[in-house]
């Protein structure tokens, strides 16, 4: 595929400035104008300029807490975006359902665990809204890999995807930035700088994203975008720019303190530099962070502190360190509570409900995942698990491994199974390519990640996984594709 250079400030963003101004601008509004608006505009876009959406898209998804935290009419914005993208999609391919519908192994066994699950779920008195919500959580971010893979694709489309993942990268970073040095008293929503955090979090950047693993994971894709755009600008050009911005962006990420997304991004440079054997790589890496040390995490820390110095109020262990961060991993007073209460205590709990239920398992919406958030469960309490100990009365169960045996039983683990396999094959046969190789470490990093996070609920990680997925779907041809013009 042919790749046209563009730079972030070239006028083929202007339309997504624009676009985020009015996203900012439109959050001072009353939610019910701001639904109107929102919906009438994000129709049109989308319509008219279906790929320019979805790289809106992976900016509004990233912040898309802090933006319904403060205006909840912002929250229909994907939706809307992901449904015109499909009728878009539907009316370029004159509605050609015969290869629209054409499925591979990983989609078709994804299709039959999401249809197993709610049926089981149903069945086991879950209710149907939290069927649904499970649901949609697992497939909406499929949608964007349906549309981009049946498409074709801009010539310019990786490059500008990857200046906006270097766009996105500076605004997560420099509101982390301000949310530390200010102790997390500006540009926060009112319930954010009032939340409770335990001593474990207190030191974290939580981000616009709102959470600390999440905004590492998303700030893990802003450094992939950098040396994406490395590669392409192999004259380096705008080679000042992305090197402070792999700094900068390392500096932040070391900030959230995120042992897992840490463990998830060393799987997959290490596995990818294995694989491709672009072993320079390495020295890039580690220059970039010894420098990210030294020019942003000290400055920043410092910072806090000087600020503690000079009377302002903050909490105990704010400034934080990330030497004290991965001690808390071997503290025995956090063993015992991940034992009592927290992760090892979820998988405990996970495993004897396979127990009872080895086949099926108990259904969507029963245990740790989305869904029960929202609406809880009826099997918690057959099970001695107290919501009334867990802030905000919810859990999660922290591993999308245990979630899937519990709601699903062996039926559902062998289907999930197909549909990573049979994904990773795909991968496998071209891993004598540069991207099939990124492809089957990104797949083995978040294979990793779903032993910790319930990753493939997690929107922001999925939509980006998808559109790369979706990006290497029409480069190996493996679907009909339709002009969109």
């Amino acid at each position: 595929m042919q790749l046209t250079k563009q730079n972030l400030f070239s006028k083929d963003f202007l339309q997504i400035f624009i676009l985020l101004i009015f996203t900012f601008a439109v959050l001072a509004l009353p939610s019910k104008v701001t639904i109107i608006l929102t919906t009438l505009v994000f129709i049109i876009f989308a319509f008219i300029k279906p790929f320019e959406s979805i790289l809106y898209l992976v900016i509004y998804v990233a912040i898309r807490p802090f933006l319904i935290e403060v205006n909840s009419g912002m929250k229909y914005i994907g939706d809307i975006i992901t449904f015109i993208l499909l009728v878009k999609c539907l009316i370029s391919s004159k509605f050609d359902m015969k290869n629209l519908l054409k499925f591979k192994l990983f989609e078709s066994a994804f299709f039959i665990f999401l249809l197993f699950g709610a049926l089981n779920g149903y069945l086991n008195g879950v209710s149907v809204g939290a069927i649904l919500f499970q649901v949609r959580t697992f497939i909406i971010m499929y949608f964007i890999y349906f549309f981009l893979s049946r498409s074709q694709l801009p010539i310019n489309f990786i490059s500008k995807l990857a200046w906006t993942g270097v766009g996105l990268g500076w605004l997560l970073a420099l509101h982390g930035i301000i949310e530390k040095i200010s102790i997390r008293q500006w540009l926060l929503p009112y319930n954010w700088k009032h939340m409770a955090l335990s001593p474990e979090n207190i030191s974290r950047i939580y981000g616009l994203v709102g959470n600390p693993n999440s905004l590492a994971l998303v700030l893990m894709f802003c450094i992939i975008s950098v040396f994406v755009l490395k590669h392409l600008f192999k004259n380096n050009e705008y080679k000042i720019f992305l090197n402070i911005s792999l700094v900068l962006f390392m500096g932040i990420f070391i900030l959230t303190f995120s042992r897992g997304t840490l463990i998830s991004a060393v799987v997959l440079g290490v596995t990818y530099i294995l694989l491709s054997r672009q072993f320079y790589l390495i020295k890039q890496i580690a220059i970039s962070l010894i420098a990210s040390v030294l020019l942003v995490y000290f400055p920043i820390i410092g910072g806090v502190n000087l600020a503690q110095s000079m009377g302002v109020e903050a909490p105990e262990g704010i400034a934080g360190g990330i030497g004290e961060r991965f001690n808390q991993t071997i503290d025995e007073k956090n063993i015992e509570l991940m034992v009592s209460n927290g992760r090892v205590f979820y998988i405990t709990k996970g495993f004897e409900i396979f127990s009872d239920q080895p086949i099926t398992g108990t259904g969507f919406g029963t245990f740790g995942g989305a869904a029960t958030l929202s609406y809880g469960s009826p099997i918690y309490e057959d099970y001695g698990i107290d919501l009334s100990i867990y802030y905000n009365n919810k859990i999660y169960s922290d591993n999308q491994y245990i979630q899937i045996i519990a709601e699903t039983g062996s039926i559902g683990v062998i289907l999930f199974a197909i549909f990573l396999i049979s994904m990773v094959i795909l991968f496998w046969k071209r891993k004598n390519t540069s991207f099939g190789q990124f492809m089957i470490a990104l797949w083995l990093s978040t294979g990793c990640s779903g032993a910790y996070y319930n990753i493939w609920e997690l929107k922001i990680y999925t939509l980006i996984f998808f559109i790369i997925l979706g990006i290497f779907a029409v480069q190996n041809k493996l679907y009909k594709q339709y002009s969109l013009n």
